[in-house]
C-alpha cells in the first residue's frame, strides 16, 4: 500500500541474522522499532493513522505517524481524521495496528512479506488476554514471525535504570504515560503485578485540557491550536507547581513574580502597510490627471447642453407652428385636427410651449426674477395637472382615469406643502423661543439656572409618575395590596375601550342563542375595535418626555455639573473599528502553565474521580501481598519516575512532598527520574532481547496454537535473568 511520510527507509535490514530480535516499544503516543543490542531505536513516529484521498487522482493514501504539513495540501483530509489503535492504553483496533506495523517494518528495511526475526513487543500492565491473543495472531499470521515475547514498558525502563545504578532492586516504578498512569512495585528486581495501581489520566488529558483552555481564552485563534502544536506548547512551557493553591493566588494577585512566570507565544503577524504622505511630484501628477478628467467632463457636458438646446429649439418652433396652424382651422374641425397631433386642447399646446420655453431658457442659463419663478411654479403645477380643469365631457375614458389620478396627486401635493409650511413656521417659533430664552439667561444667569432646574425636576417627576402608573396600574406608590396587578390596570384608554366593546358584545344578549354576526350592525364592532390600533403599545414619547429631553440638553450646555436622569435613553456611541496589532496575535500563558499538569495529581479537576500520582504509591503499597513497614520503606527509598509526562519541571519535588505526607514521619523517601524517561523503555527491552536467555522467554506459533489463550493468560516475562 502507498505510504506518505518523511521518515527515511533503512537499508541494512538484510545485514542482520535471522536470530537477531526486533524490539518494538508500542506506546499509545509513539511507536519505536529497532534492533536488539543497539542503544537507540531506528524508527520513531506517532502511533496514529490517517487515510485521506488525493485531490487530483482520488487515490486513497495512508499517512502513518508524523507527516509534513505541506503534504496535506494535496490531500482531502476533511473526511479522514487521525485514528489510533488504542483505547486508553490497550490495543483494540488491530486493523489500524496492521497499518502501523506495516509502516514500521517497511521503514526498518523489510523487503519481503514475512519477518524472519523474533519480536519483543511492549504492552501495558495487566494487558487483557484478548489483546495479547489478537496481537499474537496478527504477528504470526500476517508477518510470519518465528517467535514473540511480551514485556511491560515501565518494567524495562526500571530494569535499565537499575543496571545504571539509578534505582535499587526494591522500589516503585511510577509511569505517567500518554493515556494512563501506573505504579508497579519491584521486589528483588521482579515486578509484583498484584500490587499495581492505575489511574486513567495521562499526558493526553493534559494536552486536551490546555487546548480547551486556550480555545476558550482565544476563540478567534482556535484554528491555530492543533493537537501537535498544543503538545509542543505543553512540553515547552508547562510545569508542576510545588503548591497549587499558593501558585494560583500568586497569579490572582498579579505580582511581579507571576509576571515573570508568564510566557507569550507570538503568532505570525504582518503589520499593515503604513501610508506615507504623497510627494510633491505625486500631488502634481494627480492634480494634472484630475484637471484633464475635469476638462473632458466639461467638454462632454457642453456637448450635451448644446444638443439639448437644439432639441428644445426644434420643439418650440414645432409648437409655435402648430399654434399658428390652429388659428387657421375652423372651430368645428379643431377636435379632428388635434386628434392627429396627440394633444387634447389648445391650452395643452400652450402649456407645452410654455414648459419648453422655460426649459430652453434654463438650458441657456438666462436669469429670471422671483415673480417669474412664482408664475413658473404655478404654471408647472398647472402643466403637471393639466387635466384637472378640463370638462369631463371632452375627455376619453383613459383621460378621465388620468384626471382622477391627477386630482389625487394634486391634493396630496398641496397637503405636503401645507405641512412643510407648518414645520417652517414651527421652526421659526422655536428659534424665537430659544432667542427669548437666551435673553432671559443673559439678564440673570443664576435665577435662570435655578428656574431651569426646578422645571426639569417637575417634568421628570411627571414622567416617573406616568411610568409608575403604567407599571402598577392605579397604585401610584407601587404598593399593590391585592398582591398582583390585573391586566385591565395596565391598559391604556384605547385598549380599555376595546375591552368594553368585547364584553358588551359577549354579555348584552342574555343567556339565549348566540346570534352575534347575524346582523350587519354587529360587524361595525370590528371597525370600532380596530380604531387607533397603532396607539396600543407603540406610543411615541409624549410632550413631557420631549420637554424633559430638551431641558436635559439645555442644562448640559450651561451647567457642567448637571447629571441627567439615568432613565432617559442616551444615544449609544457606535464602537469604532480598531486595526489589529501585534498584541492581538499573542497567546499569553499564565495559570495555564501549571493548571493543566495539575490534573496528574488532582484528576477531579476534569471530572475524573480517581487518585493522583502521589496517592497511587500508597494504594500500591497497601495492595502488596506481603506488606510490611520494612518492605514499604525499602520501596519508597527507590521510586523511579519514567514516561513522557514526568518531564514537567517540578514533578520529582512535588511527588516527594506528596508521598511524604501519606507516609509515617521519618520514612525514607527518595524519588529519582529515569535517565531518559522517553527512550529508556525501548533501551531496556533492547538490552533484554540481546541477552542469551531471551529465547527461553519467547513462544512460537506452534506453542500458541497448542497451548491456547489460557496459557497466554498466565504468560509473564522474567526480567531478572
Amino acid at each position: 500500500m502507498p505510504f506518505v511520510s518523511e521518515i527515511q527507509r533503512q537499508s541494512d535490514f538484510n545485514h542482520f541474522s535471522p536470530t537477531t530480535p526486533i524490539v518494538i516499544d508500542n506506546g499509545a503516543s509513539s511507536f519505536r522499532i529497532g534492533w536488539a543490542g543497539e542503544s537507540d531505536p531506528r524508527v520513531i513516529f506517532r502511533n496514529i493513522v490517517q487515510r485521506p484521498r488525493h485531490k487530483a487522482t482520488g487515490e486513497t493514501v495512508t499517512i502513518v505517524g508524523d507527516h509534513e504539513p505541506s503534504l496535506l495540501k494535496y490531500f482531502d483530509c476533511t473526511r479522514s481524521s487521525p485514528r489510533s489503535a488504542f483505547d486508553g492504553n490497550v490495543v483494540y483496533q488491530f486493523e489500524i495496528m496492521e497499518y502501523v506495523l506495516d509502516f514500521g517494518f517497511d521503514r526498518l528495511g523489510a523487503n519481503g512479506p514475512e519477518i524472519d526475526h523474533p519480536i519483543l513487543i511492549t504492552e501495558c500492565v495487566c494487558n487483557p488476554v484478548q489483546s495479547r491473543s489478537k496481537m499474537a495472531e496478527l504477528l504470526f499470521e500476517t508477518y510470519g514471525v518465528p517467535s514473540i515475547a511480551y514485556g511491560v514498558d515501565a518494567a524495562f525502563s526500571y530494569m535499565y535504570n537499575q543496571q545504571l545504578g539509578i534505582c535499587d532492586k526494591d522500589g516503585l516504578a511510577l509511569c505517567p504515560g500518554f493515556t494512563a498512569s501506573h505504579v508497579i512495585p519491584f521486589i528483588d528486581g521482579e515486578p509484583v503485578y498484584k500490587g499495581c495501581c492505575r489511574t486513567n489520566i495521562g499526558g493526553f488529558h493534559v494536552t486536551d485540557s490546555l487546548k480547551q483552555l486556550l480555545s476558550l481564552k482565544y476563540p478567534y485563534h482556535m484554528a491555530r491550536f492543533t493537537l501537535e502544536k498544543v503538545e509542543d506548547l505543553k512540553m515547552e512551557h508547562c510545569y508542576i507547581a510545588s503548591d497549587y493553591a499558593s501558585e494560583a493566588q500568586l497569579f490572582q494577585k498579579g505580582t511581579k513574580e507571576a509576571e515573570n512566570k508568564t510566557r507569550c507565544w507570538q503568532l505570525p503577524w504582518i503589520p499593515p502597510p503604513t501610508e506615507e504622505p504623497p510627494s510633491e511630484e505625486e500631488i502634481a501628477r494627480k492634480a494634472a490627471i484630475k484637471e484633464k478628467q475635469g476638462q473632458r467632463l466639461r467638454e462632454m457636458a457642453e456637448a450635451k447642453r448644446s444638443s439639448r438646446i437644439n432639441e428644445l429649439e426644434n420643439e418650440v418652433r414645432g409648437l409655435e407652428f402648430l399654434l399658428h396652424q390652429l388659428v387657421q382651422v375652423a372651430e368645428v374641425d379643431i377636435p379632428s385636427f388635434l386628434s392627429e397631433t396627440g394633444y387634447v386642447s389648445k391650452q395643452e399646446i400652450e402649456s407645452a410651449l410654455t414648459k419648453a420655453t422655460q426649459s430652453l431658457r434654463k438650458a441657456k442659463g438666462e436669469p429670471k426674477d422671483d415673480q417669474a419663478e412664482a408664475e413658473d411654479h404655478t404654471d408647472a403645477t398647472n402643466e403637471k395637472f393639466h387635466l384637472v380643469n378640463v370638462p369631463d365631457d371632452v375627455l376619453s375614458p383613459e383621460q378621465l382615469k388620468e384626471k382622477r389620478r391627477q386630482l389625487f396627486l394634486k391634493t396630496t401635493s398641496e397637503g405636503r406643502q401645507r405641512a412643510k409650511q407648518k414645520r417652517f413656521e414651527e421652526e421659526l417659533e422655536r428659534e424665537r423661543r430659544n432667542q427669548l430664552d437666551e435673553e432671559r439667561r443673559l439678564e440673570n444667569p443664576e435665577i435662570y439656572l435655578e428656574q431651569l432646574h426646578a422645571k426639569y425636576k417637575e417634568v421628570s417627576e411627571k414622567v416617573e409618575q406616568r411610568k409608575r402608573l403604567k407599571t402598577n396600574g392605579g397604585h401610584a406608590n407601587g404598593n399593590n395590596l391585592s398582591g398582583g396587578v390585573g391586566r385591565g390596570e395596565r391598559l391604556n384608554a384605547a385598549q380599555r375601550e376595546r375591552m368594553r366593546l368585547l364584553t358588551t358584545a359577549a354579555f348584552d344578549r342574555g343567556k339565549g342563542e348566540d346570534t352575534f354576526g347575524a346582523r350587519d350592525e354587529d360587524w361595525q364592532l370590528y371597525k370600532l375595535m380596530s380604531k387607533d390600533n397603532n396607539d396600543d403599545d407603540d406610543e411615541g414619547p409624549d410632550e413631557d418626555e420631549v420637554e424633559m429631553i430638551r431641558l436635559s440638553s439645555r442644562l448640559q450646555d450651561i451647567d457642567p455639573t448637571f447629571v441627567p436622569k439615568s432613565d432617559v435613553a442616551q444615544p449609544t456611541e457606535v464602537p469604532k473599528f480598531r486595526p489589529l496589532t501585534k498584541e492581538d496575535f499573542q497567546i499569553v500563558m499564565g495559570v495555564e502553565r501549571f493548571r493543566c499538569p495539575e490534573i496528574l495529581f488532582h484528576p477531579n479537576l476534569i471530572g475524573v474521580d480517581q487518585t493522583g500520582l502521589d496517592e497511587m504509591t500508597g494504594v500500591s503499597l497497601r495492595r502488596l501481598p506481603s506488606y510490611s513497614d520494612d518492605i514499604a520503606e525499602r520501596l519508597t527509598n527507590s521510586i523511579l519516575i519514567t514516561g513522557g509526562s514526568c518531564l514537567f519541571p517540578g514533578t520529582r519535588e512535588r511527588l516527594e512532598a506528596g508521598i511524604r505526607m501519606i507516609r509515617p514521619c521519618g520514612s525514607p523517601i527518595r524519588v529519582v527520574r529515569a535517565l531518559d524517561p522517553v527512550l529508556d523503555a525501548w533501551r531496556g527491552a533492547s538490552v533484554y532481547a540481546a541477552g542469551a536467555q531471551f529465547t527461553t522467554q519467547t513462544f512460537s506459533r506452534m506453542d500458541y496454537l497448542e497451548k491456547g489463550e489460557d496459557w497466554l493468560r498466565r504468560y509473564q516475562l522474567r526480567y531478572s535473568l
